[in-house]
């Protein structure tokens, strides 16, 4: 269980923007830390817990215990299937997008643990979402694994340069995706 939250993910857990987090956290009304010589910040479970009583918000999606696992791809029948799959495992809160501009919408307010990402896009490619994902400071926990059919080994290369944690190329055995979800995230 989780005892340190980003602003980006204390959004996602109480489902407003990161904007009021950050105004709350500044005003005193969220109490944690900035990380020193930074401008970052941090805001520890008993903090959240307490602020999220405080304001009537359900505490739902903080104690779920569930890994939340965002699927990104332009193909409804593969996020169906993976989607599927991982929620009859029951270790997983799943949300879907099906273009790069819904990915970052979800990725503000779900805060997933780890993004399925398809590495081509209609709007954007995922070495580009990689890459903003892993540059801004409230996302630097989540993982990403890149998931494609059409890609040239230099490609998958620059990929894990750019922050994915692993690559898996289509079409894959669904219990070697899992697996990796589970290694990546460190999962019994």
């Amino acid at each position: 269980m989780k005892d340190l939250f980003t602003t980006g993910e204390a959004a996602g857990i109480c489902k407003v923007s990161q904007q009021t987090i950050i105004r709350c956290f500044d005003s005193g009304r969220l109490e944690g830390f900035r990380i020193p010589g930074s401008r970052f910040r941090r805001i520890p479970r008993e903090s959240l817990v307490r602020f999220m009583k405080e304001n009537n918000i359900p505490l739902d999606y903080l104690e779920s215990g569930k890994k939340k696992v965002l699927i990104v791809d332009d193909d409804t029948e593969i996020i169906e299937l993976i989607a599927d799959v991982l929620n009859r495992d029951g270790r997983f809160e799943i949300e879907t997008a099906t273009s790069g501009y819904d990915a970052g919408v979800l990725t503000q307010r779900f805060g997933p643990d780890l993004i399925l990402l398809d590495y081509m896009l209609p709007d954007i490619n995922g070495n580009v979402v990689c890459q903003t994902i892993k540059n801004n400071p409230d996302f630097e926990s989540i993982k990403v694994i890149i998931i494609s059919g059409v890609i040239k080994q230099d490609e998958i290369n620059q990929l894990l340069k750019s922050g994915a944690e692993d690559f898996l190329r289509k079409p894959f055995d669904i219990n070697d995706l899992i697996n990796k979800i589970a290694g990546i995230l460190h999962m019994k």
